[in-house]
């Protein structure tokens, strides 16, 4: 009992100064409670290191599944990290200061979580440092994985001067100081993030953009790059705000107070709606130029969409339910002000993010381009769910701690007043 007070007396030396926090056994139970699913998933990730990927529904049809899929949305919802950070820092929005760290907090689970799952999905991640070592240099996953490693370390140079300003570590001279000079080389972090961002988005719409042996995603582009390379980089520009702004009011649930100002929000999602009707725009006119591209080749439309579950419904769905309906909410003043509208259109763009990357790696393999091809089916198994989810609950205790001992909402104070 001693031991667990002196616990007790520690975890509020810890918490930032002028701001209420739940007291410590709660705490202890939330993140017991979130360890739950978190445990198996740990279970399935070792099923698939200790007994190889046969334990999955993968195979030779099927090498992209699940975890690929999920592993492109994950990369574009952290977009809001480095879209954020852009408008921040170089545009000069500086109302955003109040939501750019956690949008950082939330850049960092996510790219955490996009190396952990290639860390399954490898089947042996000993020997993930090959792609540095041995790079091909004439794929385009190989300037994906050095991009993305290096824009991680730029969400953990970032996420130091967090860090850095707990009251205790802040009572220290170099920490202090440390921190205050991050702060200041921040617009060139910031613009550095924004370099790497852009091309490993970009890159991941560009590697089914050109697989010519698949009509389905073929497309053709400017000079070394097909179109899908500009409309990954603009849908993850399109979504990335409107996750940060989702994990920002679930945070805000949770805690039971207002964490930023309507007015930051309000901004950040009036840019991402018009983000993502360019986006819609240009997707649209992709869409039509394909069909006739691939119409006049010998693969008509209907010949896409003629296998179930992947039927023309999908295309409705991501372009129009996914697609639509959140970019005119985000667009118009108030419905994007009235908080339940606003939260289902994050939801709808973020859930369009994922099909659009399940449609481009899944549903690519799925449609036949043979006439001696048959037709297979891809259903993920719970331990591909269990592996992927594995890090949502981590990602939960990371924004816990982190939101817990660390300064991350400069207008908590203001908002919350003791």
């Amino acid at each position: 009992m001693r031991f667990f007070t002196k616990f007790s007396e520690l975890d509020s030396t810890l918490i930032p100064k002028g701001v209420k926090r739940c007291s410590f056994q709660c705490f202890l139970v939330w993140i017991g409670i979130l360890h739950i699913p978190l445990m198996v998933g740990v279970v399935a990730t070792l099923m698939c290191w200790g007994l190889a990927l046969n334990v999955t529904y993968l195979n030779n049809n099927f090498p992209f599944g699940l975890w690929i899929a999920a592993d492109l949305g994950i990369i574009a919802l952290g977009a809001g990290a480095f879209f954020t950070g852009f408008l921040r820092y170089i545009v000069k929005i500086d109302e955003l200061k109040s939501i750019v760290n956690f949008a950082v907090v939330v850049g960092v689970i996510c790219y955490a979580a996009a190396q952990g799952i290639l860390g399954v999905d490898i089947g042996q991640p000993l020997r993930g440092w090959f792609i540095f070592w041995h790079a091909n240099v004439h794929s385009m996953l190989t300037e994906v994985a050095f991009c993305i490693t290096c824009y991680f370390m730029v969400l953990c140079i970032e996420y130091l001067p967090l860090i850095l300003e707990n009251r205790q570590i802040n009572k220290f001279g170099f920490p202090r100081g440390f921190a205050h000079h991050l702060h200041e080389a921040m617009p060139t972090i910031a613009a550095i993030g924004v370099f790497l961002s852009f091309f490993h988005q970009g890159s991941l719409g560009g590697v089914p953009g050109v697989l010519y042996g698949r009509p389905f995603a073929f497309r053709e582009g400017f000079l070394v790059w097909p179109w899908t390379f500009f409309l990954f980089i603009l849908s993850a520009i399109a979504c990335g705000p409107c996750f940060t702004i989702l994990i920002t009011k679930i945070t805000e649930f949770c805690a039971r107070k207002k964490l930023v100002k309507k007015n930051v929000i309000d901004i950040l999602a009036r840019i991402s709606g018009r983000m993502l009707v360019l986006y819609l725009v240009l997707k649209t006119i992709d869409t039509l130029y394909w069909v006739k591209v691939a119409g006049d080749v010998g693969a008509p439309f209907g010949s896409f969409y003629a296998n179930q579950p992947y039927g023309i419904w999908v295309l409705i769905t991501e372009l129009g339910i996914l697609g639509v309906i959140p970019a005119i909410i985000l667009l118009s003043k108030k419905t994007r002000q009235n908080e339940p509208l606003l939260i289902l259109a994050c939801l709808l763009n973020c859930s369009g993010i994922f099909m659009n990357r399940w449609i481009m790696t899944v549903q690519t393999l799925v449609v036949p381009v043979m006439s001696f091809d048959k037709f297979v089916s891809y259903h993920p198994n719970w331990v591909e769910y269990a592996s992927t989810l594995l890090w949502l609950w981590l990602g939960a205790i990371f924004i816990s701690i982190t939101y817990r001992y660390l300064p991350i909402f400069p207008q908590e104070k203001e908002l919350n007043p003791l």
